[in-house]
């Protein structure tokens, strides 16, 4: 791990830190979503009583969930716009202006991370060599150090590396260590290509683990948003997979688990798979046409009359 690593992480800390602070607001938001479930119920089952209590606290919580959901807006566009500075000079007065938030793991995140920009060279490689010494020690760490060696994950051989990245993804327990994943996507930043390239695959099968296996539907949908985001071209089987596989889990609401299925994964799973316009994402949208969500059909269907073509790759990305 290089010094442009160490900042790579203390950068991506900043985006965990924003992401978190979204995600507790987004939490709310399903409560609240619950909340007016209830009270349409209650409204219904009132025949012939005063209503107008029940519709004044029915107006005032969507009044709320639509204040909830710009502030989740606004946090993850923050979470987003920290690799989307330009120069360190528009990424010092970021952090900057996160530092001032009265968000203390959102200051201290920030703080850090202009404590690294700040860092000399011989600092950086000192922490560097710290947590690559610290990383061997763990299963993750080992496994990178494998790939940087010149043999097994390290000759040339992308096969020999994939291999390795479902095994580890598939190792008892560690698709579900937060630790764990956050050390693989350290490793993306290695300057090392055998090193990322191992990473990234890794990457890609624990969120595959998450996306697909995992009962609490919020982790996965977490790792879903991953998946999406990556421009590798290994996600797409799997975004496939999890648009083709409707499921079942669970999320917390009001602090109790309650059932629910992945609809909204499956859909950006979708609307990703439009984007990468391959022959195999044309070919489920087509087969998509009997599926149970009719919010899924409807879109596949939209998607293929948008582009009735074949679909030979990736559409080029949109004027800014």
């Amino acid at each position: 791990m290089g010094g442009c690593a160490v900042i790579g992480l203390g950068l991506r800390a900043v985006q965990d830190a924003l992401n978190k602070k979204a995600d507790s607001i987004q939490h709310e938001f399903v409560s609240l979503s619950q909340t007016l479930d209830d009270i349409g119920r209650q409204i219904v089952e009132v025949r012939g009583g005063d209503t107008a209590a029940l519709r004044a606290e029915q107006a005032s919580a969507r009044d709320r969930q639509e204040k909830l959901a710009e502030e989740v807006n606004l946090w993850r566009q923050r979470g987003r716009d920290v690799t989307l500075q330009r120069g360190q000079t528009a990424l010092r007065a970021y952090l900057e202006e996160l530092a001032t938030l009265d968000e203390p793991e959102i200051q201290a995140a920030a703080k850090h991370a202009q404590f690294l920009l700040d860092a000399p060279e011989e600092e950086l490689a000192r922490l560097a060599d710290t947590a690559d010494r610290s990383r061997e020690t763990t299963p993750a760490g080992r496994l990178l150090a494998r790939a940087r060696s010149a043999y097994d994950l390290g000759i040339d051989d992308p096969v020999a590396r994939k291999r390795g990245a479902v095994e580890f993804a598939n190792r008892q327990g560690m698709a579900q260590d937060d630790r764990a994943l956050a050390e693989i996507e350290a490793g993306i930043q290695d300057e090392d290509p055998r090193v990322r390239d191992i990473a990234i695959l890794t990457a890609i099968q624990i969120h595959r683990f998450r996306a697909t296996r995992v009962a609490d539907l919020e982790l996965s949908h977490a790792s879903v948003k991953r998946l999406a985001a990556m421009d590798h071209a290994e996600v797409v089987p799997i975004l496939i997979e999890i648009l083709e596989k409707p499921r079942t889990g669970f999320v917390e609401q009001g602090g109790v688990s309650v059932e629910s299925d992945n609809g909204a994964s499956r859909m950006l799973a979708l609307l990703r798979l439009v984007e990468w316009h391959t022959a195999d994402a044309q070919k489920t949208f087509r087969a998509l046409q009997f599926d149970q969500d009719p919010k899924i059909v409807q879109a596949a269907a939209h998607a293929l009359e948008l582009f009735p073509n074949p679909w030979k790759g990736p559409l080029p990305p949109k004027a800014a």
